[in-house]
């Protein structure tokens, strides 16, 4: 998965961008069909804000958004926001009613 972090009127330090990239690099873990990852971190007048786009498999798109009192809490709020919305994806790809349970179910 290809990562990408960019700072919207600030400077990513490397230690910033490890930190992000480790934090995506976790999702992977739950869902292996993710393609790209784009984050931006912000900061704004008393918040640090971070927001991710995930593209994963065909057509679909996971977006969070997250604030802290710091871009690493930031960081981390947003990637438990993420790492949920991802889960949520995979159990709906995933067919839980087998053909006879079905068949059982509906037959009389």
């Amino acid at each position: 998965m290809q990562i990408n972090v960019i700072g919207h009127q600030l400077i990513v330090t490397p230690a910033l961008r490890e930190y992000a990239e480790t934090k995506l690099g976790r999702i992977v873990r739950h869902f292996e069909h993710l393609q790209d990852a784009s984050m931006v971190l912000s900061v704004e007048k008393l918040f640090h804000k971070a927001e991710a786009t995930i593209r994963c498999g065909t057509n679909k798109t996971i977006h969070g958004d997250a604030t802290g009192a710091d871009l690493y809490a930031a960081i981390d709020g947003l990637t438990d926001k993420l790492d949920r919305q991802v889960k949520k994806h995979k159990e709906k790809l995933h067919d839980h009613h087998r053909e006879v349970v079905r068949e059982a179910r509906y037959a009389s």
